[in-house]
């Protein structure tokens, strides 16, 4: 699913009416009716809805919205920023229809804020706030009415369900936070994502689902150059069922490469990942002195013994062709088809030169994660990904060591630096952080919406290393997706412990309990709109 900008959100909507006969007035009366439905679906209790309406198209759309809830028996009141007569567009035909088909409902024109503080009343009394104040094509910062409007929203205790973006934010943000607009408990937006739609999250609201509502743009209408997308799109393709006639041998072999004297539970949970997620089978190669610990943690899980140096981390002992039971050997013997290396390595001894040797030299595809990218600090020339599959999921310190930056700077532009590196090493980049981005060797980049500050612990990366390469194993032939379907799984399973659970004691191993769940969820709800933000019916526990 792209995402837009708010000029190419504009230029959708014209090409649907210019090329394709959809009339403009036809996709306001699909929107204000999505935003109506949202609304009984998700607020049913609301008795009073409020619509704050301004003279634009964004008006427009509530306009719709309170004629559709009048009819279904709601009772609606709408505060118009302005006079009827400056209602502009489209959004005259809506005013007029609200009239003629919902008496019931009162419109209020507000001309000055001695207006606007005089409904106080009206706002405070209401159940629900619907805000379709200014939309996709306005530009920060709101003044006047709009401002003062706010403010008032912002003491009402009343949920807010937005009308294509909360008023006041700036559709093209990559901000995590815009604290100048209004305050938002759900938002239905139209068509496609934007920017800020899946960046943003207001601070201090209950800023819970967002919502994408087709209606009525044919796909041959959405044209976007940002080469930017939704990941949760890609989890599709972990949704087919298997084939009934199945064997272990379809769904790929993965192994595991890691661990040293004190980290046995990394490479653990990053291969206990990879058979939670559907590899067919998957190896642990760990140092002999942690062997034991590695096997306690499922019977499923095969093991290989690697050599290991005085401090207990991996030896190059372990890269010789002479060796029986080198790591060359046992690709070959057992047939892998994923490699993830780095979970627990360590950088003690020989383990930098061991990782750089053994990623030079195997050409299967490969995952590389925590202290296996630490190996190539300052020599991130030696990742070359041609002709091959090689992952990075690298966290931003991470990140900042590969390139020889600071932390500082490699979240200062998170996408062109994803982008750029992809693009130069011929790989794939995972940079987890705030919006995981998913930065693909020809330029495109995925954003991730999934996921919780739960996952602010030790061992969420070995869990999404085990993901991926499970992943990957089962869809090779389809990199892009499976690795964008893998991060999108993840911060799935986080939301569902977190709902299950809590933030705060959600452990990484308890991700797992809900991978599950994460499989099975839908996006996409039985009215049509698919959630990129918060999960589709589910309450917190």
């Amino acid at each position: 699913m792209e995402i837009l900008s708010s000029a190419e959100m504009g230029a959708v909507d014209r090409r649907t009416a210019e090329h394709f006969g959809v009339p403009l007035a036809k996709l306001m009366e699909n929107a204000g009716r999505a935003v109506a439905e949202f609304c009984l679906q998700q607020v049913p209790a609301a008795e009073h809805v409020l619509s704050l309406c301004g003279k634009g198209n964004n008006g427009g759309d509530g306009f719709v919205a309170a004629r559709v809830l009048a009819v279904a028996g709601v009772e609606v009141a709408v505060l118009l920023l302005g006079r009827e007569d400056e209602v502009k567009g489209e959004a005259t035909g809506a005013l007029v229809r609200l009239r003629a088909e919902a008496p019931s409902v009162t419109i209020t024109c507000v001309l000055d804020e001695a207006a606007l503080a005089a409904a106080s009343g009206t706002v405070d009394s209401a159940d629900l706030l619907i805000d379709a104040v200014v939309g996709t094509g306005f530009k920060p910062p709101l003044r006047g009415l709009p401002a003062a409007l706010r403010q008032m929203v912002a003491n009402s205790a009343a949920p807010v369900v937005a009308v294509d973006l909360p008023s006041g934010w700036d559709a093209d943000s990559t901000a995590q936070t815009a604290p100048d607009a209004f305050r938002a408990d759900a938002v239905v937006t139209f068509t496609r994502p934007k920017s800020a739609h899946i960046f943003g999250h207001l601070t201090g609201a209950t800023f819970g689902p967002v919502v994408v509502a087709e209606i009525g743009s044919p796909a041959a209408a959405i044209v976007s150059d940002g080469n930017l997308s939704w990941a949760g799109a890609a989890k599709s393709i972990a949704e087919r069922p298997r084939n009934v006639n199945s064997n272990k041998g379809m769904y790929g072999h993965v192994l595991v490469v890691g661990g040293s004297y004190g980290t046995a539970g990394a490479p653990s949970m990053a291969s206990l990942a990879a058979l939670r997620a559907g590899a067919g089978l998957v190896t642990a190669a760990v140092p002999k002195s942690i062997l034991e610990l590695v096997a306690a943690v499922a019977p499923e899980l095969m093991l290989a013994p690697l050599h290991e140096g005085p401090e207990g981390a991996v030896s190059l002992e372990n890269l010789a062709a002479e060796n029986a039971v080198s790591l060359p050997a046992l690709l070959k013997a057992k047939r892998i088809s994923v490699v993830a290396i780095g979970p627990g390595l360590s950088t003690k001894g020989e383990v930098p030169e061991f990782v750089r040797s053994f990623v030079a030299d195997c050409t299967l595809p490969m995952v590389i994660d925590a202290d296996a990218l630490n190996a190539f600090a300052g020599q991130a020339n030696l990742l070359d990904g041609s002709g091959r599959t090689i992952v990075l999921t690298p966290h931003p310190g991470e990140m900042a060591r590969l390139t020889g930056l600071t932390i500082a700077q490699v979240e200062a532009d998170r996408i062109h630096l994803a982008r750029s590196f992809a693009t130069e090493h011929k790989l794939t980049l995972v940079l987890k952080g705030w919006r995981t981005l998913i930065a693909h060797p020809d330029g495109r980049v995925a954003v991730n919406t999934s996921g919780n500050p739960a996952m602010a612990k030790g061992g969420s990366g070995d869990i999404l290393t085990g993901i991926v390469a499970a992943l990957l194993a089962q869809f090779p032939q389809d990199v892009a997706r499976a690795v964008e379907a893998a991060v999108a799984l993840h911060g799935l399973a986080a939301d569902f412990a977190a709902h299950a659970m809590d933030e705060h004691t959600v452990l990484a191993t308890d991700t797992l309990a809900h991978l599950s769940d994460a499989f099975r969820y839908r996006a996409k709800d039985a009215d049509g709109m698919t959630w990129i933000c918060g999960l589709n019916g589910v309450e917190r526990g």
